[in-house]
């Protein structure tokens, strides 16, 4: 063993690069040649896998170790595999049940196409704050808002931009957010102190992308008319039984997120809710979608149940417009997105293993002379390591342990690093497609990440916000400076 770890060598900066220029090669290859269709990134992330364990196995490692740490960290994504499954099949549920159904019939009613995507990052912020996590409002309210941007003719593109940027601002400042816990814990900063910190760059970012999709909404030239939406909203009510009860398993959903219930089972309870509203209520619905069928009631009952959940909620009206807006859901759906998870998790781990990420975390950092250098560099590595290992929690740990050093060195207050593993490791995960988050969101909004990124102003205001306070250096306080308000508490 001890032969074996001596003839392992450092990897070169060549190294490290190598493999991701050779991804980056394979992506951008697929999205010229795909064009508008669905691009096999999977494929890319693969071969970059294999790429960069061979460069490990040149630095000494046997392909058996780098193996293992592809499956290591494959085992990380896990949780977040399961919950892609599941928040399939609850798609499926909250259609079938008339949950999604009730969800858009109500919200065409009240949301005007003028001040709907203003109107969708509020409520998407004031949820992710009660609430604490990105993944459970998109998955939730943010299907229901999908829908109605499609009855209102809106940009979906632009809708999901402003869920995620409303999402994530309130995931970021929760106190019951895993990722804010995160980063003040690797920082050891005191959690309240780190979120009242966040603030300084949290607020402008919001407040100009509010404004921005003020703009867009008032700008907007939907083609929709009132007639349009009252045929939409008579078949909905035509096929499903649309009533305010149909809405209580998002509001459990809520209650049990607000409790935090493991998310994994908050999901499996809100689908089980979804199965048992579609039995109570929507029965003649389920008996009309199969006019001839030689199934007794309770196996009739039973396959639509797990159809839903499995391939989705499929309508065949004739209806375009309709039967598009709610085919939705399944897990068969989510297999795509799972298996860019895998492969992304699998190149992030190879590039763990071999030590190339590592390498490239620490390149940049020989080269930092000033404050504003240093958090621009805290914001690169972050969004680097983003996109290289592809989970958001690794870009907030790995940046964080390595950086904090460096920090007080420079007599740079430690909340300052926390605020800038937010501002870019949380918020970035959600513009990459092969990002656990990107491939979440993009999964369950039915919006492409590369479709969705552009508008996801919050998202990426942030990080050039906080680059600017550390050249300018304004809102970056130092060890020698006296900010009690800013200081951890012991």
């Amino acid at each position: 063993m001890v032969i074996e770890t001596n003839t392992k060598k450092s990897p070169s900066l060549l190294d490290a690069i190598l493999p991701v220029l050779f991804l980056m090669i394979l992506l951008v290859s697929f999205a010229i040649v795909y064009e508008d269709e669905s691009t096999p990134n999977q494929v890319a992330l693969i071969f970059a896998a294999a790429f960069a364990s061979f460069m490990g196995i040149k630095n000494g490692y046997s392909w058996k170790e780098m193996e293992q740490g592809m499956i290591e960290t494959i085992k990380v994504s896990m949780q977040a595999i399961l919950i892609l499954l599941t928040v399939g099949s609850l798609i499926g549920s909250w259609i079938i049940s008339g949950t999604v159904p009730s969800m858009i019939y109500y919200g065409v009613q009240i949301m005007s196409p003028d001040y709907f995507y203003i109107t969708s990052c509020i409520v998407c912020a004031m949820l992710g704050l009660s609430i604490g996590s990105s993944w459970t409002v998109a998955g939730t309210l943010g299907i229901g808002l999908i829908g109605i941007a499609t009855v209102l003719d809106v940009s979906l593109a632009i809708t999901a931009g402003a869920i995620i940027s409303g999402a994530y601002f309130g995931d970021k400042l929760s106190p019951l957010s895993e990722t804010t816990n995160l980063a003040a814990a690797v920082t050891r900063t005191d959690l309240f102190n780190h979120i009242q910190h966040m603030l300084w760059t949290t607020v402008p970012a919001i407040l100009v992308s509010l404004s921005i999709f003020l703009f867009l909404g008032l700008t907007n030239k939907s083609n929709i008319v009132i007639s349009d939406i009252l045929i939409l909203q008579d078949q909905l009510k035509n096929n499903f039984k649309i009533s305010p009860v149909m809405l209580i398993p998002l509001l459990a959903l809520f209650y049990m997120a607000r409790k935090k219930v493991p998310a994994l089972l908050t999901l499996l309870i809100g689908t089980f809710l979804g199965c048992l509203f579609a039995i109570t209520f929507q029965m003649e619905m389920i008996f009309e979608k199969q006019e001839t069928t030689d199934l007794n009631a309770v196996a009739l009952i039973f396959r639509e149940l797990m159809n839903a959940l499995f391939i989705g909620f499929e309508s065949s009206t004739g209806n375009q417009a309709y039967d598009d807006l709610i085919s939705k859901g399944g897990m068969v759906n989510m297999m795509s997105v799972v298996g860019l998870v895998i492969t992304a998790m699998a190149f992030g781990g190879a590039m763990s293993k071999a030590g190339l990420l590592e390498r490239l975390i620490r390149a940049p950092l020989s080269r930092v002379k000033s404050t504003g250098g240093l958090i621009a560099t805290t914001v690169g590595t972050c969004i680097g390591t983003n996109a290289i290992a592809s989970d958001q929690y690794l870009s907030i740990v790995l940046p964080g342990q390595m950086l904090i050093e460096p920090y007080k060195e420079r007599k740079i207050k430690a909340v300052n690093l926390s605020r800038t593993l937010e501002d870019s490791g949380t918020l970035t995960s959600a513009l990459f497609p092969w990002n656990t988050c990107g491939a979440y969101m993009a999964g369950t909004l039915g919006i492409s990440t590369l479709t969705y990124a552009p508008f996801a102003f919050f998202n990426y205001l942030c990080p050039v916000i906080a680059i600017i306070y550390g050249v300018v250096k304004f809102a970056v306080p130092t060890d020698e400076k006296k900010s009690e308000s800013l200081e951890p508490q012991s």
